[in-house]
């Protein structure tokens, strides 16, 4: 294959959806929505609450099958490839994931390998060696002997991260990663997901921080009411007026004194200065 034809096929889009429409009990949360993710870079899903961003990151990841429309996961419809494959290519991580009571660091981690198992091929030392390197990419590996349930939040949500890395997979889905966590355990584990990247994976993500968003994304996807108003880097997409539009605030958009980013600074009623 020559370079062109090779940097094409690097610039296609990992996953796809293409006209979905997604619901609960015959209530749609989505209708006839088109996205395509763009590949080895972040990509941060924002919006209201129930303005459907987990359904759409569910549905990409094929825990919801879509009413209508199609999922494409490197170019095959998700619902038509065997679970062992989708494991393969995708990992996971839902909101608030509860491990087994007593369930080890490394034996969760190592659950991670399940996909790449079969009668005919069992745990080798080379999944053992792709633990290791996911316990130390996410500096866990002192923690391996530990029992999950007796982590801090941000050590679990590590240790979650881990084990899908442990897939093996180059696109990641990170349902909430933050939840639960204060601002400092907030930003660890997202200095994580930015290295994982670096490392040249794709990575999807809802968040509930607007500037946590635009300081770690590369690519926004702003939701409202089950469609996306707007898409593209945070500096082509933040303003004042979207964030009015998306989320009725009332803000200001700044320069990120300390990134390359835009700063929004929220506008109440309190300690507001007039003119």
């Amino acid at each position: 294959m020559g370079d062109d034809a090779r940097s094409a096929v690097d610039d296609l889009p990992p996953l796809e959806a293409r006209g979905v429409t997604v619901g609960y009990g015959g209530r749609m949360v989505i209708e006839d929505l088109d996205v395509a993710i763009p590949p080895g870079v972040i990509t941060t899903i924002i919006g209201p609450n129930g303005c459907g961003k987990s359904t759409l990151l569910r549905t990409l990841s094929r825990l919801l099958k879509p009413a209508k429309g199609t999922v494409v996961l490197d170019g095959a419809d998700i619902v038509k490839l065997k679970t062992r494959d989708v494991a393969k290519k995708l990992g996971l991580l839902p909101q608030a994931p509860v491990a087994p009571d007593g369930l080890t660091v490394a034996d969760l981690v190592a659950k991670g390998r399940h996909p790449h198992q079969s009668w005919l091929r069992q745990w080798s030392s080379d999944d053992a060696a792709v633990v290791e390197r996911a316990l130390a990419m996410t500096g866990v590996s002192d923690l391996a002997d530990r029992p999950v349930d007796t982590l801090s939040g941000g050590q679990r949500q590590r240790v979650w991260i881990s084990m899908t890395l442990a897939q093996g997979t180059d696109l990641l889905l990170l349902d909430e990663p933050t939840t639960y966590l204060d601002l400092a355990h907030a930003i660890d584990v997202l200095d994580l997901v930015d290295d994982l990247h670096e490392s040249g994976r794709t990575v999807v993500m809802v968040l509930h921080d607007l500037n946590l968003a635009t300081r770690y994304s590369d690519n926004l996807i702003v939701m409202r009411a089950g469609s996306i108003l707007a898409e593209g880097h945070p500096r082509d997409v933040i303003t004042a007026e979207l964030l009015y539009e998306a989320f009725g605030l009332r803000a200001k958009v700044i320069d990120d004194p300390v990134g390359d980013r835009p700063l929004i600074v929220p506008m109440g009623r309190a300690h507001v200065q007039s003119g």
